[in-house]
């Protein structure tokens, strides 16, 4: 089973909803506060509290800093600039006591919003001082997130579309309109989508932590949800302003790509140089299926069977190797039998016995083949012989 973590975005995500979300897990909150202190980030506190939007009880996360006066005061976009660059704040990380997966992760989030901010000002990523990041607050929700993420240690994260605002927004620059310039150029080539809410739902800090978080933004998928966790938003809508979070288990089934295609123009000997090369190559299954093509042309469809990180190596192979002018993918999963190897002291010396298990119990087991057929060439023997004599000897001294 996979430990997945699911963050529902159905009424938006900013930096402290997604720190009250996480501490809403049960995490320890004693433990995160110790590994906050380790940024050396001076002139604020932290306020943790159970609050209730629309009758639902969350977790609130509080930055309240020492001194009002302070340019970083305001979690908004009228903020004050505080001259802290993108360099400042990789300095004030690296040189914290926090975990290196940490601070790698805290570092690459900020860059999403430094590359943001630079793209919408038309400057050098280290010339823009950031409202969002040079904020004591965001400096706060962004690592914080990064420790909570090491702290409950998914195997997956997954994301539901964005749900975006509208309207306008007071900023240094003046009234601009919402999603934020810097909000939306991150969400570039994200699902979002529109709720008519006139408001800021989704800030560059909230935007930044959930695309760099994200494996994919899909529906939710088929879990065993163990935890719900909500995240109050500091607004109040005419939606329930929560940001809510699914930890669950998610049954290890294998995911793979089958690549196909149709042949009817190609030597067969052509096909005794692909498989092996193929299979080399990465794929775990390859075979052909006898067809009937347009006009009657008897022909051959190709399938190959692989893991998506393979996906694209093994296409240009068949483009390249094949006459083939198009080649359709489709994902599809498959369980499969524990396998292990296990050696057996043989009459003929050492051989590899391939034993599967289904939920712990033996439900078959062979020699190696192609020890089987060293064997047999060797002592002058027919092959099934060899193999009988070799799972008789392995039913005897192993099974």
């Amino acid at each position: 089973m996979e430990n997945i973590l699911y963050f529902d975005i159905n009424s938006g995500i900013s930096g402290d909803m997604t720190i009250a979300s996480l501490l809403d897990l049960g995490v320890d909150q004693d433990k995160f506060l110790e590994e906050l202190k380790k940024l050396k980030l001076n002139g604020y506190q932290l306020e943790i509290s159970k609050v209730k939007k629309n009758g639902i009880t969350a977790t609130d996360f509080k930055v309240i800093l020492e001194d009002d006066s302070h340019p970083d005061y305001k979690h908004s976009h009228s903020s004050d600039h505080l001259h802290r660059n993108f360099n400042d704040i990789k300095d004030l990380i690296n040189q914290s006591g926090l975990g290196q997966k940490v601070k790698d992760l805290s570092i690459k989030i900020f860059e999403k919003v430094a590359e943001a901010e630079a793209k919408v000002h038309n400057k050098d990523i280290n010339q823009v001082h950031f409202h969002e990041v040079g904020a004591v607050d965001s400096i706060i929700d962004i690592v914080g997130a990064a420790i909570l993420i090491e702290m409950l240690s998914p195997d997956h994260i997954y994301a539901s579309a964005v749900s975006l605002g509208t309207g306008f927004v007071e900023a240094a620059h003046g009234r601009i309109p919402v999603p934020a310039p810097a909000t939306i150029e991150i969400l570039k080539n994200i699902p979002v989508y529109s709720t008519g809410v006139r408001g800021e739902l989704v800030t560059p800090t909230g935007a930044a932590i959930i695309t760099t978080l994200a494996e994919k933004f899909i529906e939710l998928p088929e879990l065993e949800i163990e935890k719900i966790a909500y995240g109050a938003g500091k607004k109040d809508f005419e939606i329930t302003n929560l940001l809510r979070v699914y930890q669950a288990k998610k049954k290890n089934k294998k995911s793979l790509v089958i690549l196909e295609t149709n042949i009817d123009d190609m030597s067969g000997e052509i096909y005794s140089y692909l498989f092996p090369k193929l299979l080399k190559s990465g794929a775990k299954d390859v075979y052909l299926t006898n067809i009937m093509m347009k006009k009657n042309r008897p022909g051959q469809k190709l399938s190959v069977l692989t893991a998506e990180k393979k996906r694209k190596e093994l296409e240009e192979i068949i483009y390249r190797e094949t006459t083939t002018l198009g080649i359709r993918r489709r994902e599809v999963e498959r369980s499969c039998l524990q396998r292990k190897h296990i050696d057996l002291d043989s009459k003929f010396g050492k051989v590899t016995i391939k034993a599967a298990y289904y939920e712990g119990e033996l439900i078959k087991y062979s020699p190696e083949y192609e020890e089987c057929r060293v064997i047999a060439e060797k002592e002058g023997l027919s092959l099934k012989y060899v193999f009988d004599l070799l799972k008789k000897e392995a039913a005897e001294k192993i099974f």
